[in-house]
Formats: structure tokens, sequence, C-alpha cells
């Protein structure tokens, strides 16, 4: 191997961002380089950075920009300019050789930065529709990693290279169903539906699903409601024994080996680990997502048989109990749908990129 490198991988913000960035530094520290985090001042990252004390963290502040016009830009151009100094300084500080972004605007500042001072430059993205943050950071950097090949199309002027999106280390060893029924203190003797939000919860979905749970004793029901939304939704579930309420779950090697199926938002972050563990699943994209980028990401997987998708205005408890009995519960098309989603995975793709970055 050529000597080790110090790569800097900005990636907080969203458990979208942070999951997959802490994946390519565990891999790359495999590799026998010596990885540096850089995350927002946000709580899902702070408590990343605690479960994840043998990976060296930095925070910075970061922020969304706001609408051109908008009389908070001001505000963030000075913010901005604020988190390009420390990066600045952090790169020197770490004698930094690569960075790379995980997308989002944690990630533009670093790489600016980086870029400036003349050091190779990567971002990734997620999602079959980039955001207008990684188009923007897409103009400094040497090449852009894709999660999907659709978003090529988005990056006209860039290097693009399909490398799929990482999966944390621990989705790759699951329990057995019934270990992690126990662990979760689900039913043995039911078939488990998983219902997820992603890391902001779901309001109008988990009240949906609640309301379809009530309708399908039979089956039972794990909701993970985000912690927000956890004791509204526990109210709406009172009295009902087929289902189980968790604000947030620490556990989801557990959560995805319980459950015969899943009904979540579809944004990449979820879409890679159900591919990655082979769930059928009844995407329901979020629909305020910025350029309604879930829904792109649900078509490439329903157009590959691998997922079924209802928009949430028309998402009904039949259409949900009609997915439930006529999909999971029937294991032939079931067994069609979960090999067209595992079919979409790149098992590999932290290492893609580690490689990447590794060899160019």
């Amino acid at each position: 191997m050529s000597k080790p490198l110090n790569v800097i991988i900005a990636c907080g913000g969203t458990g979208g961002h942070l999951f997959p960035g802490i994946a390519v530094a565990q891999q790359l520290r495999c590799m026998g380089h010596n990885p540096v985090l850089l995350i927002s001042q946000k709580k899902v990252d702070a408590e990343a950075a605690g479960k994840y004390g043998d990976l060296k963290f930095h925070s910075i502040q970061a922020i969304a920009k706001p609408p051109t016009f908008s009389p908070r830009m001001p505000g963030f151009l000075w913010n901005m300019l604020r988190s390009y100094l420390t990066c600045r300084k952090i790169i020197r500080q770490e004698q930094a050789d690569v960075v790379i972004g995980m997308g989002g605007f944690t990630s533009l500042p670093p790489i600016v930065a980086a870029h400036h001072m003349g050091l190779r430059t990567y971002v990734h993205d997620s999602n079959a529709l980039p955001g207008k943050a990684n188009r923007l950071t897409a103009r400094w950097c040497t090449a852009v990693m894709l999660g999907l090949k659709e978003a090529a199309a988005y990056f006209p002027g860039s290097h693009c290279i399909m490398t799929g999106t990482p999966v944390r280390d621990e989705l790759r060893e699951l329990p057995t169903q019934r270990e992690a029924r126990e662990r979760l203190n689900l039913p043995q003797d039911k078939p488990v539906i998983l219902v997820t939000g992603g890391s902001q919860g779901a309001r109008n979905l988990n009240s949906m699903l609640i309301e379809a749970a009530q309708a399908d004793p039979d089956v039972h029901y794990l909701v993970i409601a985000g912690r927000l939304d956890c004791e509204r939704v526990t109210d709406l579930a009172a009295g009902a024994p087929n289902i189980t309420v968790l604000g947030f779950c620490s556990d989801m090697p557990a959560a995805y080996a319980a459950a015969d199926g899943v009904i979540a938002r579809s944004g990449a972050s979820t879409l890679t680990e159900l591919s990655f563990i082979g769930k059928a699943c009844l995407l329901v994209p979020f629909p305020f997502a910025a350029d309604d980028h879930q829904t792109f990401n649900a078509r490439v997987f329903t157009a590959a048989g691998a997922a079924a998708m209802y928009q949430q205005a028309e998402l009904t408890t039949e259409k949900v109990l009609s997915f439930v009995h006529d999909t999971i519960l029937n294991p032939t098309a079931r067994s069609t749908m979960e090999a067209a989603m595992r079919a979409l995975c790149k098992s590999d793709a932290a290492e893609a990129i580690a490689r990447t970055i590794s060899t160019n």
C-alpha cells in the first residue's frame, strides 16, 4: 500500500449523510488510512460521535441555504465564511491529503477550502435527484461519486463515478429473526411490519399506519415514530396489542431482522439499507422533501420491481392492508420483490469510495 492518507470526511446534518460517512471512515481505517469526520452541531451528530468513540470527529457550523433573496441570506453567507475559515484550520491541523463530502451544506465549506489549498476533493450524492448543495459543491470537486446512476445527468460538467451508497458495519451481520424479536419484545407467532419515517420521523405517515394497524389485528406493527411524535403516536395506539411504538430505535439491525416487510419514506439512506438487506417495502415519499427528491428515489426502485409506492395524499388504510396481505404475506410476491431489491444493492460501496480516494 502507498503511504497512509489523512482523509477528512464531511458528513453531518442528517443520518443520510452521517452514516455513509461513518462507513467510509471505517473502511479507510481498515485500509490503513487516517479518517477524520466533520459533523454539524446537531444532536444526531453528537450522538453518533459518542457511539463511534473510536473515530475522530470535529464539529463545524453549517446551515441550509435560504432562498436567494431571503433576509436570512447575509447571516447564511457570514456563517459559511466562518465555516470556511474553520475548515482551513482543521485541514492544516490534520495535515489532510483528501477531503470528501457526503452531501448537504456541511460539505460545501470544507470542499471549497480544500480546493483552494490544492487538495483533491470529492462529493458523494445518494439520491436519484441530487440536491442543490451537491450540484453547487461539485464545481470544486475532482470527481463526483454517485449512489444511483440516474443522478449523473445532473452533473454534466463533472467526472462521475458510480460507487453506490455505503451502509454501516453493524448491518452486515443481522441477528436471526427470532433473536431480533426477543430483543425488541415482539411476538414470534405473527408477521411483523416495520414502519419508519427515517431519522426525523413522519407525523402523517405515523397516523395513517396506526389506523391501518388497528384494522389488522393478526399482523404486528413496529412503528418507529421519531422522538418528537412518540408520545402522540403512543396515545393513538393505546389499547392495540398488535402495535409497538418506539420513539427511536438504537438497534436497527434487530428492527430490520425482525420484520417481514417495511413501510417507509424513500430517503436515500433508508433505501440503501433496505436494498442491502433485501426487504420488500412500501414507499411513501415525504411530500415536502427538497425538489420532491424522495419521489425520484422511489421511482428508481418501483421501476425495478423492488418496491411499491404511494404518495402520502393517496395512501389509505385499504392500500396499506392490500400491500401487507397481497405482497408481504404472499410468499411468491414477497420473494420476487426481495430479489429485485437485493439486485439494486452495491454491497461494496464503502470499498469503492475508499479505493477511489486512495488511488486517484
